[in-house]
This record gives C-alpha cells, structure tokens and sequence, in this order.
C-alpha cells in the first residue's frame, strides 16, 4: 500500500493563495484478532504491518501462550485485517492509551524481573555517526513531516530502519523485524525521533535493548524505567551534543 497521498491544497504566503500539490502520510486503522477473536485496533502507516503486528504482541505480552508469527494472515483493505493464529488467549490486563500518535494502547506491562546487564560499551563518536546516518535516511518525513522513524543499529551499522505516523508503532517495526529475522537485540542500539516517553522505554526494556537514543527529550517515568531497568538512555542527541540520563557505563567518554 502507498505509503504517501498526493492532495491539492490551498498555500497561503501573506495575504494571497496559491493551489499547489501536496504530499500527506497515509493512515489506516489495523484490526488485529488472535484465532478470529477482537484483540485490539490501532492506526498506523500501512507499510511493515507483519513487523508492525508481531512487534506490538510481543513488546506488549498482548497473547498469554504460544503464537506463531509465521502464520499470520493479513488482509489489506480499507481496514487491515490481521489474525494471528494461537495456542493461547487474549491477555485480560488493563489497556491505557498511551501518550503516543495514532491511538497507541499500553497493556500495562511489569518491567523485567532482571535488569539489562549487556555490558555493550559505545563511543561518542559511534553514537553520533549512527544517528546522522539515521536522520539522513528520513525520508518520509522529509516529504510529509508528518512520520516519524526508528532503527535499531549495533555500533558499526543500522540493520533496520522503519517509520510510521506513530513514534512507537515505528519501534515496534523495528523489534517485529528483528523478531521475524531471528536478530539478537545483544550489543544493540533503538534510534527513534521523537520523545522518549514510557512506553518507547517499557518496549525496549522488555526486548532487553540496552541503549536507546532520540534527538528529543525523555519523561520523568521513561527516566525512571530506564534506571530500574539497566538501559541506557540518550536524548537531544543533536550534532555534537547529547544528554545521558541513566547507564552512563555504556558511553566511552
């Protein structure tokens, strides 16, 4: 499905108009079931819906049993229809509409019982080559500003980058991708735009990711469940500049 719309719209610069095209993001809503029964809806960009799909189930622990990605079956249409064949059942836990773009739903998770103890060590400079390349690769955002984008990366190379309307659906693209691939989270670093809020970090703390990096800003409980986690995170990475909020024993200064 395309991932951008082209659109007429009315350009205004000071008092006169102009008709000019334009290019917006596509947004459609997915159904996800699990042997045929409503799990839960959400809205994203069509593109990676199987990573999409399998990153959302296993970052929010959605199915209590066994699941097989493999078997998924997706139905494109006006409404993505997805169903998710399982031993198991629809987790009964308490949903809460995250802080997020595009209608994100939390399950509420626990954090890990044990912390990240990846003793995976970047440098400055690895950490700053890692995200220009990630900002050079946005291009739906530079045609729309209106996506965001994820990679996960090791200290040498971004292994998969992704984006979507919504800052978390992008992070679950990436951990379905690396799911499907059988792709080690160990050593790994999360790349993401946008703010680190607490579900971006319950997501990675649960895949056991152990630095995660964004130009923008964190919250006081992502602070918190990256501390009680071991994860080390980086925000307002900018050019040279950069703030470490916790696991500061992961950055070769």
């Amino acid at each position: 499905m395309d991932a951008f719309h082209k659109i007429s719209v009315l350009k205004i610069r000071d008092s006169s108009g102009e008709e000019v095209e334009d290019v917006v993001a596509v947004e459609k809503k997915v159904r996800i079931a699990v042997n045929g029964i409503h799990a839960l809806s959400l809205f994203c960009s069509p593109q990676m819906i199987r990573e999409f799909v399998v990153g959302v189930i296993y970052s929010e622990n959605i199915i209590s049993g066994e699941w097989c990605a493999e078997r998924l079956s997706i139905t494109y249409d006006e409404v993505i229809s997805v169903d998710i064949p399982s031993t198991g059942a629809i987790a009964e836990r308490e949903r809460t509409i995250t802080s997020g773009c595009a209608g994100g739903i939390s399950m509420g998770n626990n954090l890990p019982g044990e912390k990240i103890l990846d003793p995976a060590v970047f440098s400055l400079q690895d950490i700053r080559s890692l995200y220009r390349d990630f900002q050079k690769r946005s291009e739906g955002y530079r045609a729309t500003g209106g996506v965001h984008s994820a990679a996960l990366a090791d200290a040498h190379r971004t292994i998969v980058f992704a984006e979507d309307i919504g800052r978390h659906n992008a992070v679950d693209k990436v951990i379905g991708y690396a799911l499907l691939e059988d792709i080690s989270f160990s050593g790994k670093v999360m790349l993401a735009s946008g703010r680190l809020s607490s579900e971006i970090v319950s997501k990675c703390a649960r895949c056991s990711i152990p630095v995660i990096i964004s130009r923008a800003a964190p919250t006081s409980l992502s602070v918190h469940i990256a501390e009680a986690s071991g994860l080390t995170l980086i925000g307002f990475a900018r050019g040279d500049r950069m703030n470490i909020y916790t696991g500061r024993e992961r950055v070769l200064l």
